[in-house]
């Protein structure tokens, strides 16, 4: 599996944490983030990773920023991305169950790392239950 991530300044920490966290399960990683604490734009972070999921040479996207909402509205405006603000684990999984989201948005200042960890590993390991919900993710694309 490889996965894309990418931070702004918000989301450092985080995303050292995970980094780590997926390459301890052999997972390869392609870090577009930051790896400072000074302010940022988080588009200049977020596009890199939305390409690289719009282009299928990643499984996957992590996105990190302070809300998760400026991460999630950039990726989205990439055609083939279906990014996912979650900050529970329910909405992690229901995201990958229903919408069979590619990205995964983390909003650093309201969930805990290990939180973030957590989701993750559920964003991974949820499969997309395909049916009825193929249908809607169809008519997505504008």
């Amino acid at each position: 599996m490889k996965i894309a991530i990418g931070n702004d300044h918000a989301g450092t920490s985080y995303k050292k944490t995970v980094v780590e966290h997926l390459k301890n399960k052999g997972i390869e990683v392609i870090n577009y983030g930051t790896n400072s604490e000074e302010s940022v734009d988080y588009p200049d972070f977020v596009h890199p990773v939305a390409n690289d999921v719009e282009n299928n040479t990643v499984d996957f996207g992590i996105i990190i920023c302070g809300s998760g909402n400026g991460a999630n509205m950039t990726a989205n405006k990439h055609q083939g991305v279906r990014s996912a603000l979650c900050w529970t684990g329910e909405i992690t999984k229901l995201a990958r169950e229903h919408n069979n989201a590619n990205v995964l948005s983390i909003p650093a200042r309201f969930v805990s790392e290990h939180q973030a960890v957590g989701m993750v590993d559920l964003f991974l390991q949820t499969a997309f239950e395909g049916g009825r919900h193929q249908n809607r993710i169809n008519k997505i694309p504008v």
